[in-house]
């Protein structure tokens, strides 16, 4: 990838659903009341995002356009899965 190259680097949070790297701010896990209220407010609002494909939450994604996107995935395996791909971003840069 050159200097300049704005393509964006697209990260799986898990069955065939990606999220833009650049756009998340944080992965956090669901068990705690500020997370549960978090999820209730983002719903009323409609900017709730549910990629579980059913199955129980296991990480919730927080965008910068406030949108809140719920994974199926550990917050574990989904953080790794964005320094994989800052690593390979680095490598396509030299």
């Amino acid at each position: 990838m050159k200097k300049g190259d704005l393509t964006p680097v697209f990260v799986n949070i898990g069955f065939g659903n990606v999220v833009a790297a650049s756009r998340v701010i944080a992965v956090v896990s669901p068990g705690s009341s500020p997370m549960k209220r978090l999820r209730e407010e983002a719903k009323n609002r409609g900017k709730l995002i549910d990629a579980t494909e059913g199955r129980r939450t296991r990480s919730i994604i927080i965008t910068d356009s406030d949108h809140v996107i719920l994974s199926a995935q550990q917050t574990e395996t989904i953080v790794q899965r964005f320094i994989e791909g800052k690593v390979q971003e680095g490598e396509k840069q030299q």
